[in-house]
């Protein structure tokens, strides 16, 4: 069986999210990003990223990681490829063609928007007020006028990223994507980007991930 570690307020959301789309029965063990502790070494502390038993799972210290009956893979976005990769039907690629486009895909979220997102939802929603930089976020958001564009004109000529169907490419690219929300007017500038998030968030496998994100502890 396939064994998913991490927390659903961690990128592990993706892979969660995937193996609910794919039907996939799987395990989920949480395990809680260490620096969110007061006391990672107090004898009562959950288990962590620097547990040593999650060690053995991923010397790497990160969520999430999976085995899946015995082989072991970490980085969410390899994680959904795989799974993807693995289980086949429409969420996968089609052909080789559509394998490098999912590729391309996610590391383009990963290296053009995610830098970029994760400090919008940072300094515009998930650090106490008096933590926060107006000037950071004013500045991701500028880093991000680009590379929204190009998203919102791929999207300007079909529904979601490969295929004109949904697929891994639109979990991986959707959860990246979703960090830049509280940045309203990237949104409004850039219309089918907001209507392709919105497609792939009312989807009942992710409002059902969310769901279980918002039901554990902040």
């Amino acid at each position: 069986m396939l064994t998913i570690y991490g927390c659903y307020r961690s990128r592990a959301s993706r892979n969660l999210w995937l193996a609910s789309e794919l039907g996939v029965p799987f395990k989920h063990v949480p395990v809680i990003q260490a620096y969110r502790l007061k006391d990672p070494n107090a004898a009562d502390a959950p288990l962590h990223t620097r547990s040593a038993e999650f060690l053995k799972i991923n010397p790497n210290g990160h969520i999430p990681s999976v085995d899946d009956d015995g082989f072991r893979l970490h980085e969410s976005l390899a994680i959904n490829l795989y799974l993807a990769r693995k289980h086949g039907g429409p969420l996968a690629p089609a052909d080789v063609k559509e394998e490098g486009l999912a590729a391309y895909w996610s590391l383009w979220a990963a290296t053009e928007v995610e830098p970029h997102s994760l400090q919008i939802v940072y300094h515009m929603a998930g650090y106490p007020p008096d933590q926060r930089d107006a000037k950071v976020a004013a500045a991701a958001v500028e880093a991000l006028r680009a590379p929204f564009a190009v998203l919102d004109a791929h999207l300007g000529n079909a529904s979601y990223l490969i295929g004109n169907r949904f697929t891994v490419a639109d979990i991986n690219v959707a959860e990246i994507v979703r960090y830049a929300v509280p940045a309203t007017e990237l949104f409004a500038a850039n219309p089918n980007v907001k209507a392709w998030l919105a497609r792939c968030h009312d989807r009942p496998a992710f409002k059902a991930m969310m769901a279980s994100r918002e039901a554990e502890p902040a």
